[in-house]
């Protein structure tokens, strides 16, 4: 990747859009729902992903994943720690409000808000402050040269919109509520029609957007089929234009289908582990007074019981990478030569776990989706069994999405033993190190669920974060890499390979980062 260091310049001509003679509409299926309306609540793919159809940043990603302009049109860095956006003119709201620089201040003022999920996008940030109506100035604390890819995920929302309906503040997910979680309006091309939690969200092409269609589908129902087998036979049937996730074990079927077609491509998310290591007793265990993951043999335990081959083989069916890396290939700071895992030694595990002092091993809960990832709780219960060869006994607590990340993510971090995925959006893993992996201060260490802090590597992630030399950079990146699997903090397990299925007469683009922009759709054949 190519850090700039005084401008990053870009322009994007857009014109009044008509959708064509041909409009369409597109029906899929996922087998969990969007947790909810507000960009703000949850730092999680799907819902990101959904919302960017409505929300727009100030920079987006093309089907390449490369920056273009979105709510902004160009933009520069006027001084080391000084990046101005200019507006795009003319855009108006989804209810015909003019959007301005005020509703960007106002955006991400409410960003970093201590209720919301997302702060860490900018972590970086002192200051914001309009320059006239069309433009924003941001005012980083100290250098940030990649600053332009942080703001992928900045969603802007109407001032006017969030404080006629008291929404001016983020809603804690799972102890809060308010009017955005159920309700959205932005500058998108794509409007929100209807919202039933758990079933079924409608969106229709926004008229007044700015834009223009790649594709033609005006409208799209988005569906929630929790069950396998009930999903794939929605698409056989023709009920729905396309599903995700695909159940591993339903893909030649569906690939021998007449009509039908399986779409895959690497993905840029890591699936991995993670241990409660700040609390000075674990919530869920039999051992009192101390916390067994505060011992690093502990947590190496574990990563050598784990036959993370045997995963990406039998459980997700070949359909993984297996790793040793926070973050893959495709990332930058991605090196091979330290993406080698350890060999499972179940010998050496019991060995580690009695020189801790737990010879017979121990319990423990262990928090895992069931509707996020593909085959998450098939990969959660096995390795329940691939640890239970060590004595360590896990009682695991497979759930929903929106109850999962309600328990373990902020402000409740409550879980000893997790499984999570997570996809850098800035596609540098700096961002996995800032926010998965950096001590929590308020806002750096936001994903970071178990409580780690290493000053050793806090440090490396500041000098990571204004460090314009690339190849200085990515050697601090890949000493940070030695740290984490040095000190096993987290156990990555793999890549996914994104696998969606479809009718042949749709056309969707499928990017690495497993984003689904609607813009892109285009149905050839009507139902």
């Amino acid at each position: 990747m190519h850090l700039p260091r005084l401008a990053l310049l870009g322009l994007l001509l857009g014109a009044a859009a008509v959708p064509a003679a041909s409009a369409a509409t597109f029906r899929w299926a996922n087998n969990g729902d969007v947790t909810a309306m507000d960009p703000d609540t949850l730092q999680e793919t799907v819902q990101l992903s959904f919302l960017s159809n409505i929300y727009e940043p100030l920079v987006q990603r093309n089907a390449e994943l490369k920056l273009e302009p979105a709510l902004a049109v160009k933009w520069e860095q006027v001084s080391p720690t000084d990046w101005r956006f200019h507006l795009r003119p003319g855009v108006k709201f989804q209810d015909g409000t003019p959007f301005t620089s005020a509703d960007v201040v106002f955006s991400a003022e409410r960003l970093l808000n201590k209720a919301s999920a997302m702060r860490d996008v900018l972590g970086m940030i002192k200051e914001v402050k309009a320059d006239g109506p069309l433009t924003v100035d941001f005012i980083t604390k100290r250098p940030d040269p990649i600053f332009p890819q942080e703001q992928t995920n900045l969603l802007i929302m109407s001032k006017a919109w969030c404080e006629k309906h008291d929404a001016t503040t983020p809603a804690v997910l799972g102890a809060g509520d308010n009017y955005a979680i159920h309700h959205a309006m932005g500058t998108g091309p794509y409007k929100l029609v209807s919202r039933e939690p758990d079933r079924k969200t409608v969106v229709e092409y926004n008229k007044l957007w700015w834009g223009k269609l790649k594709g033609n589908a005006t409208k799209v129902e988005f569906d929630v089929i929790k069950n396998d087998s009930t999903r794939v036979a929605a698409l056989l049937s023709g009920q729905v234009d396309m599903i995700y996730t695909v159940p591993p074990q339903d893909m030649a079927r569906i690939a021998h289908a007449p009509g039908l077609r399986i779409i895959e491509h690497p993905e840029l998310r890591t699936i991995y582990l993670g241990f409660d290591v700040s609390r000075p007793q674990l919530l869920t265990s039999n051992v009192k007074g101390k916390n067994p993951f505060q011992d690093v043999r502990v947590r190496k335990a574990f990563a050598l019981a784990i036959d993370e081959d045997l995963i990406a083989k039998r459980v997700m069916l070949g359909m993984a990478h297996p790793t040793w890396l926070m973050w893959g290939k495709g990332v930058n700071g991605y090196d091979p030569k330290l993406d080698v895992r350890p060999k499972t030694n179940v010998a050496e595990a019991k060995k580690l776990l009695a020189e801790a002092g737990y010879p017979k091993g121990f319990t423990v809960g262990f928090d895992c989706p069931n509707d996020r990832y593909v085959m998450d709780e098939q990969i959660c219960t096995a390795i329940t069994s691939m640890l239970g060869r060590i004595g360590v006994k896990v009682n695991l607590d497979a759930q929903t999405k929106a109850k999962f990340f309600a328990k373990i993510l902020a402000p409740k971090y409550d879980t000893d033993f997790y499984l999570l995925g997570w996809t850098p959006a800035t596609y540098d893993a700096e961002n996995v190190l800032y926010t998965l992996l950096g001590t929590r201060d308020g806002v750096r260490g936001e994903v970071n669920v178990g409580g780690y802090s290493n000053p050793k590597l806090d440090a490396l992630i500041e000098k990571i974060g204004t460090e314009t030399n690339e190849t200085q950079r990515d050697a601090m990146i890949d000493d940070a890499a030695r740290i984490i699997q040095q000190d096993v903090p987290v156990i990555p397990l793999h890549q996914q390979v994104i696998v969606w299925a479809a009718r042949k007469g749709v056309s969707v683009v499928q990017p690495a980062d497993n984003t689904f922009p609607y813009r892109y759709i285009d149905v050839k054949t009507a139902h």
